[in-house]
């Protein structure tokens, strides 16, 4: 699947945590699977929407293949264009929750484009902090820095999804987005993978897509040999918050540690800052839509909460990256996220809304189509 360059190409984050694996089964309790957070929140202030509860698909389970047909039929429904699957890949062969893209691959169905994503970090029990960091708790696993045996373990286990007619290419390049540029021997990964890219005819190579923290890492790593960045946009969505008087800041954040008050930030402040006219126009850098973001699910207190996250303001988001991206070649747009439910963070239908945010993501398509 080759990326089109005529219109905004919209690639959703898609999360595989719905479905029981052994390792959670003995961290957290039998069963255990993102929707036993989800389940069990609470509203922490007058107003707050909690429990998020899904609509149309239920409480499901990724290992029904009839549930991953009914998110891409509702994916194409918004005008998504693809799903970027994350996977977890720790090291020496070992890997978590990969069921399900394996099994999407193995047996052809859905016939929707995809992606990878390597989020190559460790897993920890973790509360997110102000700047869009978070403070470890403990480790459950540790991620181990890649080197070239373990390099090609990885790339010959998907290889068959690399050559799938569904992986999506730039430039007839396979997409892979790793979530951490810096961790020591990526460098050395990417040389690997795109020596066996050529190796195995998939063409010169990946389109490797970073994720920086901030703008001011992407030059940097470009230089590694990415073909493009992109953001997590955590910190641009806690700006509204970082840009208050030092003395609010500091009095904010007693309340949120000391007091475990959660940040609560408006989404229409908030989503001023997630289109950024300097660095989002650039060819290699790739921004990001964001629907929603309340954490609390996972972190309780904690939490950082975007209020005010409707329908109608994710359009406006929408509606101002899609102007923006008009005079690019490179029109990927990703989506963050369609189904990560634990971080209400999500475009699939819930009780509240139902398929409005799918109806407000292709209603913006539309619109901005007709204004080319």
């Amino acid at each position: 699947m080759e990326v089109q360059q005529d219109k905004p190409f919209i690639i959703a984050y898609y999360l595989p945590q719905y479905h029981p694996i052994p390792e959670n089964d003995e961290w957290w309790g039998n069963g255990f699977t993102e929707w036993t957070n989800v389940a069990k929140a609470k509203p922490l202030f007058k107003g707050h929407y909690q429990p998020r509860i899904p609509a149309d698909l239920g409480f499901y389970d990724l290992r029904v293949p009839e549930v991953r047909e009914q998110q891409a039929e509702l994916a194409r429904e918004a005008g998504v264009d693809g799903f970027c699957y994350w996977h977890y890949w720790f090291g020496n062969g070992k890997e978590l929750l990969e069921r399900p893209f394996k099994e999407v691959v193995e047996s052809g169905k859905p016939d929707f484009p995809f992606c990878l994503g390597w989020a190559n970090e460790d897993w920890q029990a973790k509360v997110w902090n102000v700047n869009g960091t978070h403070h470890t708790k403990q480790t459950l696993i540790k991620q181990s820095p890649p080197n070239t045996a373990d390099n090609e373990r990885h790339f010959y286990r998907y290889l068959k999804a690399f050559r799938d007619d569904r992986y999506i290419r730039s430039n007839g390049r396979p997409i892979f987005v790793i979530y951490k540029p810096f961790l020591d021997g990526i460098p050395q990964f990417i040389s690997d993978w795109n020596r066996l890219a050529q190796k195995e005819g998939l063409s010169d190579g990946f389109y490797f897509i970073g994720t920086a923290e901030n703008e001011s890492e992407s030059e940097s790593i470009t230089k590694m040999g990415f073909s493009a960045v992109t953001l997590n946009v955590n910190n641009r969505m806690c700006s509204p918050y970082k840009k208050r008087p030092f003395f609010i800041q500091k009095i904010n954040e007693y309340l949120h540690w000391k007091l475990k008050k959660p940040v609560i930030i408006d989404y229409l402040k908030s989503s001023n800052f997630l289109w950024n006219a300097e660095f989002d126009v650039q060819e290699n850098f790739i921004p990001t839509i964001l629907p929603n973001w309340d954490h609390s699910p996972r972190s309780g207190k904690n939490a950082i909460i975007l209020k005010n996250a409707t329908p109608e303001s994710f359009k406006k988001l929408c509606l101002k990256t899609f102007c923006g991206i008009q005079q690019k070649r490179n029109k990927i747009i990703f989506l963050k996220s369609w189904n990560e439910w634990g971080e209400g963070n999500y475009m699939e239908p819930d009780l509240k809304y139902g398929k409005q945010y799918i109806k407000a993501l292709y209603s913006a398509i539309m619109e901005s189509s007709k204004s080319d």
